[in-house]
């Protein structure tokens, strides 16, 4: 078997340190035991835009094992007690340092129905289904392993990437993209509330990974009586957010519409009980939470009722620039961005302008500053790295099971490895695929997009 490292962070110093096999067991080959405290560095880089942080550490060791076992036989908290906290009803402070237990089940939990939607997705070109899911809203979470969720499926969503490039050969363009479900009535006593969930699946078709590597902002554009110039996002992310179909017979609306429409009509079904909306997804998935959040807050269809809302966002990018993230705040957006610091999508679009780069010496803001992308949110930070397997960074299965503290990711190396091989195989190739395949079309500024993006896969290979 190949040496594999994993890499930490330092408390003292905030520099990445590697530990070699020799200095951990064989078995498992991830684990997160415990949650060390922030460092004050981070502490300091995070007071400058508004973002808590708290680093995980992977390397497991007798004591901090036992400790943890500990932890899970004690007395633990009621969800329905708590749960407007663990909504972020005060920016979750003091549950990301240490990261609170009740906090970390909920994580996982969004995270299982994100994953859902990956299990849920069809890609078989021949079948029937094909980019739209595998089963009906009502067998949908009983076929993927979520029957005792305490969750019903209302609707399914899908989004049409508004990209001029000739790569699909059907009648329409949208996939599936998500789905929407509410907490059963026998939920709701466990919850505290009725939750409503809306979930969103990252990139899997080759639209989606065009309208990813676009890096342009735009302002949104989402508040009919005040368009906000100033208020800017990523192009792409927007397209696949608003795009339609309606010039198609059977074209359906764009995902804004479908998701606006839904979420009133359950506000609507369930007024006078106490509600919440919880929005959750992953990688491009996580960019239309985000959206979505906004667009909720700045039409105003939580305020009324007094609805928290809430967004669980895994492995995100940047979503806006710093007008994005300043009317965010202003609305009382709530986002929790769960990240690995070795994760490159995290760092994208804005890898050089960004919020740690708008101001000089703390004092002095750059005149572009409103051109540089900007994370919103509280970050929950987890530090893992893989040598053999480095498509691992992004994958959302590792990141759910390394929150899963005090148990262990108890898999083989080469499952672990199959999968997380077939991940990175796609995310490099992706874009020469669509790309050669495409006709008509400039093909330079594609070809920088991917290029930047294959580089900052592969410098996680060095």
């Amino acid at each position: 078997m190949a040496s594999s490292t994993i890499q930490i962070l330092n408390t003292k110093t905030n520099n990445h340190v590697v530990f070699s096999d020799n200095f951990r067991p064989r078995r498992p080959q991830f684990s997160l035991p415990m949650i060390t405290e922030t460092t004050s560095s981070v502490r300091q880089l995070s007071s400058s835009y508004s973002s808590s942080s708290v680093a995980a550490t992977l390397l497991a060791t007798p004591t901090t094992t036992a400790a943890a076992a500990i932890e899970t036989r004690r007395p633990q908290p009621k969800l329905a007690n708590r749960w407007r906290d663990i909504q972020g009803s005060n920016n979750w402070e003091d549950l990301v340092d240490p990261l609170d237990p009740l906090l970390r089940r909920e994580i996982i939990r969004y995270g299982e129905f994100v994953s859902a939607c990956y299990k849920a997705f069809d890609l078989d070109p021949s079948s029937k289904r094909y980019l739209n899911c595998k089963y009906g809203k009502k067998n949908m979470l009983r076929e993927v392993g979520l029957e005792n969720s305490g969750y019903e499926v209302t609707k399914y969503i899908y989004a049409t990437p508004d990209i001029n490039i000739p790569v699909h050969t059907g009648a329409d363009c949208s996939r599936w993209i998500g789905y929407v479900a509410v907490s059963s009535d026998e939920a709701v006593r466990r919850l505290g509330r009725r939750d409503v969930l809306i979930t969103f699946r990252g990139t899997v078709t080759n639209p989606e990974w065009i309208a990813n590597f676009m890096s342009s902002l735009t302002p949104a554009r989402l508040d009919p009586h005040n368009p906000r110039p100033d208020v800017k996002v990523e192009s792409g992310f927007l397209s696949l957010y608003t795009s339609d179909e309606s010039s198609s017979k059977f074209g359906p609306e764009s995902c804004r519409e479908q998701l606006l429409s839904e979420i009133s009509r359950l506000i609507s079904k369930y007024r006078g009980e106490e509600l919440s909306i919880t929005l959750a997804g992953h990688s491009m998935g996580s960019s239309l939470a985000v959206l979505l959040a906004y667009d909720i807050a700045e039409l105003g269809l939580a305020k009324n009722d007094n609805i928290p809302v809430a967004v669980f966002s895994f492995g995100g990018p940047r979503v806006g620039n710093s007008g994005f993230k300043k009317r965010c705040e202003e609305l009382g957006v709530k986002v929790l961005r769960v990240v690995n610091v070795n994760d490159p999508i995290t760092k994208m679009p804005g890898v050089l302008f960004n919020e740690n780069f708008r101001v000089l010496g703390g004092r002095y803001e750059f005149p572009w500053s409103c051109s540089c992308y900007t994370h919103v949110g509280v970050e929950l930070v987890l530090d893992f790295f893989n040598m053999q397997n480095p498509s691992c960074v992004h994958d959302l299965e590792t990141y759910i099971g390394l929150l899963k503290c005090p148990k262990t990711v108890d898999q083989d190396v080469d499952q672990i490895s199959q999968r997380t091989n077939m991940i990175g195989e796609e995310f490099l190739n992706k874009a020469k695929d669509f790309i050669l395949s495409a006709q008509n079309f400039n093909m330079l500024p594609w070809l920088i997009a991917a290029g930047s993006k294959v580089n900052l896969v592969q410098s996680q290979r060095t």
